[in-house]
């Protein structure tokens, strides 16, 4: 098989790798480092001889994962904007294309870990699978633009990043046997955040055909107040006036500042005394190129064109809270946090024998994943073209207290049961590949053709796939409480 690949920056080579062909840390922009960082994504210089892509790029910097599908560390640089391709074959063309866009709260993760090895994709569906970095945190997304028409983007520039990669994609993909007419993406968390935000965004136009957004709807960006209230926060943790200093420090200094903005800006207490939720360095609205929410934009008609296939986990949540121990007072003053006075008495009702640690995962889990996906797709009435899922297996590690936890259903999508780390994450037991391959093909038929396989949803039949032991569609899953959150935003 030809491991040789000429992109319009210059030659390539890569390795085979599980019956496929591998091409990894392909820089797809140049580095964002020096006079570019803080700016938009800017083009690679060309390069003659062959370069050698064999080895997995830097990831953007970060600070040690703590979470359970986190590495504790990981080997970061600026010079991060690289992307990995795994193909079938460079010959020959037409291939339906599978972008990846990893998840990690806009501040970790990297487009290169076992979890996203596309080979079974490239094997079972004749894809094209590609796997991204790009900038994370407050080299991503710090609203800097107050300071000159160099920083204009700054608040978006993880995203643009992405789009940048997707540009990449139309203009080289062709050269590794893949169809740039028939790009899908997709991610998990903030990588579904991610797709959302780009499905918002008119100038992705033609970029993309396909979205699949998991666990990550278009909710997740900040306003321009809350972006300001960033900003200034992490510059007064970095000592900095303007560009002068910020320019001048040390990725590790960005990165301690970083941590300090977040353990200050998100706390409850402090968010109910600014009146603003804020997730630190998420994207910020007020840009050109992200004028308004994406939702909004959605609700409009902007990605009319796009098929979206969307979903959560039946209790997300757990991978962050399944140790704690709430009291009432505690549960009753979150719940009012994320809704009304009303919010808690229908979970209650709904769910009368839960503990208060229970209703807190299924308050939340909604909160910040389920209903944000139905809304999604009912923001696209024009267009039949919409699917949901919910996956509800339920791991049996940490004593089954993990349940259908965040993250849990990306290797039954990939078929990655056998990666390296999976079987911690899933727990003792048969191995679940039934659901594996159930996931894993109505993927595939979205990503060649963009149908999964089950009935669309729509508002009066809210079809929703259940992936399970047994699998398969039911009408309106927990409608009590998707009702319970009407009148909320």
């Amino acid at each position: 098989m030809n491991t040789q690949v000429e992109t319009t920056t210059g030659p390539i080579e890569g390795r085979e790798k599980d019956g496929t062909l591998f091409f990894a840390g392909i820089p797809y922009a140049a580095s964002p480092t020096e006079s570019k960082r803080f700016q938009r994504a800017q083009a690679h210089e060309p390069w003659l001889d062959v370069l050698s892509t064999k080895k997995i790029g830097a990831a953007a910097p970060q600070l040690p994962g703590s979470g359970l599908s986190d590495p504790p560390s990981v080997r970061w640089d600026e010079n991060c904007l690289t992307l990995n391709i795994t193909t079938p074959m460079t010959s020959g063309s037409g291939r339906p294309v599978f972008v990846w866009i990893h998840g990690g709260a806009y501040r970790t993760g990297q487009g290169g870990i076992p979890w996203y090895n596309g080979a079974r994709f490239a094997v079972h569906g004749d894809i094209v699978v590609v796997s991204i970095n790009y900038r994370l945190g407050a080299l991503g997304f710090t609203d800097l633009s107050t300071f000159g028409s160099e920083f204009e983007f700054s608040g978006i520039n993880g995203l643009l990043d992405q789009m940048f990669a997707l540009e990449w994609v139309q203009q080289n993909i062709e050269q590794f046997g893949g169809d740039p007419a028939k790009v899908t993406i997709a991610g998990e968390s903030a990588g579904g955040f991610s797709v959302s935000t780009l499905l918002g965004m008119p100038a992705t136009d033609g970029l993309f055909r396909h979205a699949i957004p998991q666990s990550g709807a278009a909710h997740h960006t900040l306003p321009a107040k809350a972006g300001k209230l960033v900003r200034d926060a992490f510059l007064k943790e970095l000592d900095a006036d303007g560009p002068t200093q910020f320019m001048a420090a040390s990725a590790e200094e960005i990165l301690h500042a970083q941590l300090q903005t977040i353990a200050k800006l998100e706390t409850p207490d402090t968010q109910e005394t600014l009146g603003v939720p804020v997730s630190a360095f998420y994207p910020v609205i007020g840009s050109t190129l992200l004028a308004e929410s994406p939702i909004d934009a959605i609700r409009s008609g902007v990605g009319s064109g796009v098929a979206v296939m969307t979903g959560s986990n039946h209790h997300e949540t757990t991978l962050w809270s399944y140790q704690d121990r709430i009291n009432e007072r505690q549960l009753e003053r979150r719940a009012l946090g994320m809704g009304d006075e009303h919010l808690l008495q229908r979970y209650r009702d709904a769910r009368p024998h839960d503990s208060a640690a229970d209703l807190m995962t299924a308050i939340s889990t909604d909160f910040m994943f389920r209903i944000p996906a139905i809304r999604l797709l009912e923001a696209r009435p024009y267009t039949s073209r919409n699917w949901l899922y919910q996956f509800n297996w339920e791991s049996r590690a940490f004593d089954g207290n993990l349940k259908a936890t965040h993250a849990l259903e990306i290797p039954f999508a990939f078929d990655n049961l056998d990666q390296a780390g999976v079987d911690n994450f899933i727990g003792p037991g048969p191995t679940p590949q039934h659901i594996a391959d159930r996931m894993h093909h109505a993927w595939i038929d979205f990503i060649r053709d963009g149908d999964p396989g089950w009935t669309p949803y729509s508002a009066e039949t809210r079809n929703t796939m259940i992936f399970d032991d047994e699998s398969g569609p039911i009408r309106d899953p927990e409608a009590n409480e998707r009702k319970a959150w009407e009148g909320i935003r």
